[in-house]
């Protein structure tokens, strides 16, 4: 398991150093910010009321799907990352300092990432007309994270899984 952890590590460094050379080329450092912002989880409470109180046909369902799904994903998550305890990226590499200051001190799994694929996976089963654009929005926020330098990419892969499991669980339980 040691050897996976170490190689899991070397590649996450990998392709983190990949990322940010390709960001800096491109400067896209204040989107980057801009687009992780979106991952707030204040959006997602006002977007399920305003489908709620607009949409009488999912509306309701939505919201209320939305609640169970963080109610399942937010304390495993603070259960994982507090249990795995993994450094970010600035922890790892003394050289480095990430384009933001993370809300917290552990980086697995991503929780932005796990709360945009939550939405990404409800608003695909409610509203299937928007699963390209929102499975590609969560992908862009998650992606954010690492051009911050506050995430690994398999931190961002893990909070894809661990968000759309969490959405999965909720609607099956409510439907």
């Amino acid at each position: 398991m040691y050897n996976f952890i170490q190689a899991l590590t070397r590649f996450d460094i990998k392709c983190l150093h990949l990322c940010l050379s390709a960001a800096d080329r491109l400067n896209v450092f204040f989107a980057a910010r801009m687009i992780s912002h979106l991952g707030d989880g204040v959006y997602y409470l006002l977007l399920g009321m305003l489908l709620a109180w607009l949409e009488p046909n999912h509306g309701s369902l939505f919201l209320s799907t939305g609640l169970l799904a963080f109610a399942i994903e937010l304390p495993l998550y603070l259960l994982l990352k507090n249990s795995i305890k993994r450094s970010r990226p600035q922890d790892v590499l003394h050289e480095f300092v990430a384009y933001m200051v993370p809300s917290d001190k552990f980086s697995f799994p991503s929780g932005h990432t796990a709360a945009a694929f939550v939405m990404a996976t409800i608003t695909t089963y409610y509203y299937p007309e928007f699963s390209t654009f929102s499975f590609i929005l969560a992908s862009i926020i998650g992606f954010s994270r690492v051009i911050l330098g506050v995430h690994f990419v398999s931190d961002i892969v893990a909070g894809a899984i661990f968000g759309t499991g969490s959405a999965v669980a909720a609607i099956k339980f409510l439907t």
